[in-house]
């Protein structure tokens, strides 16, 4: 497949970098100020190192990376919220030209899901994104194979920043302002951390999950989900609940058609107890019982590898 990569942060330029080794050619790469376009192949390399030294990955405009040529779209620009642009406007583009798209990007199916439904069923292109819910994991797939109308829950730790801050002051009786400084300073927290502390990152892929999982016409978004962030929990609620055999986690739940996400108190070696950066999901299904899906929610290359199983899930276009 010929690849569009839109987005230069570590989740784009790991689907570049892997690109290849997965069998597909990149022909367009481009961050918010340029671009390069090449019907044969970028200069992998080359981009690489302009985007060192002069920050800048091409000589193009964005816009002709979006306009082609290309198989599939990958859309790895930050999410938004609200509009989710400009993200959406590179997911109507790609499938008006008949093109597939595959987001990492969570904001159109976090914001505006019913809106790229419309689009795909009017396209020839299809879109996928599994690497917008669990980096790594296989939740969407998952979830695919086994019929969305037989998963009667869904829940998980589905925050790696969180889930770092709340298993060092467990484990060391810290408070969460020293925890949330070590994180930053290893790299595991953004300098704002807001979307990951308050809650939002984990209860966007729960909206997603739960658009997945929805057999009607009803669309969820961000609005709809109830949420609670790790900012209040005080080191000492984490030493009574670790008197009891119990830990805190940060826990996001689809169920019955709603989407929650807060603290909760878990059995501390139980499943929803993961350590560090580990993001975990339990899927409850009618006839399979509960299954766990665990391993690395976020970074470059893991999530880029499952932007490039999607690209690997996609027909050729005729």
């Amino acid at each position: 497949m010929r690849l569009a990569v839109i987005g230069a942060g570590a989740v784009g330029s790991s689907v570049v970098e892997l690109a290849a080794d997965y069998g597909h050619t990149v022909t367009a790469y481009a961050d918010s100020q340029s671009a390069a376009v090449d019907p044969d192949g970028i200069d992998v390399e080359g981009a690489f190192e302009r985007k060192q030294t002069d920050g800048i990955v091409g000589d193009d405009d964005p816009a002709t990376a979006v306009e082609g040529p290309y198989d599939v779209l990958v859309e790895a620009t930050p999410t938004t919220l609200g509009d989710a642009q400009p993200g959406f406007g590179h997911v109507e583009a790609a499938l008006t030209n008949d093109r597939h798209v595959v987001l990492a990007n969570k904001g159109p199916v976090a914001e505006r899901y019913a809106d790229v439904r419309a689009l795909e069923r009017d396209s020839a292109g299809s879109v996928l994104f599994e690497a917008t819910v669990g980096g790594a994991m296989p939740v969407l797939s998952t979830i695919d194979d086994f019929d969305p109308e037989h998963i009667t829950a869904v829940r998980g730790v589905l925050n790696g920043t969180a889930n770092f801050i709340l298993s060092r002051m467990g484990a060391e009786g810290l408070g969460y302002e020293h925890v949330l400084a070590e994180a930053q300073d290893l790299g595991v927290a953004e300098a704002d951390p807001t979307f990951d502390v308050d809650g939002t990152d984990a209860a966007l892929k729960g909206v997603i999950v739960a658009n997945v999982l929805s057999d009607d016409d009803t669309e969820y978004t961000l609005e709809d989900a109830d949420v609670e962030g790790i900012q209040d929990i005080e080191g000492s609620a984490l030493e009574l609940a670790a008197e009891d055999g119990r830990t805190v986690r940060l826990i996001a739940e689809v169920v019955e058609g709603e989407v929650r996400v807060g603290p909760r108190l878990v059995p501390e070696h139980a499943p929803l107890a993961p350590t560090g950066t580990r993001n975990i999901v339990q899927l409850e299904t009618e006839h399979a019982g509960r299954l766990n899906i665990s391993g690395r929610g976020a970074g470059g290359p893991e999530t880029a590898s499952a932007v490039l199983a999607d690209v690997g899930r996609l027909p050729e276009l005729s």
